[in-house]
């Protein structure tokens, strides 16, 4: 994140893709800290875009992957 504004990036868009749900940890380090260094070392805009998880829709489609793979299991066991 330091190095990026050195290298002429001063504009840029962050986002945990590896999380289905964002945390208080994922929020204050990547959207408060980061942004911190990130401004810090000359950046200018940072923004930190959600996980899916403030979504109704993917909220919907994680119950209904578990749901599927719950009645699986309980065939199963």
């Amino acid at each position: 994140m330091m190095a990026l504004p050195g290298e002429g990036i001063k504009d840029i868009q962050v986002l945990c893709p590896g999380f289905s749900a964002d945390c208080l940890e994922t929020i204050e380090e990547i959207g408060e800290e980061n942004r911190e260094y990130f401004e810090e070392a000359g950046g200018e805009k940072f923004g930190f875009i959600p996980c899916l998880n403030d979504r109704d829709d993917h909220t919907s489609a994680l119950a209904e992957v578990l749901l599927r793979h719950m009645q699986g299991w309980e065939e199963d066991h």
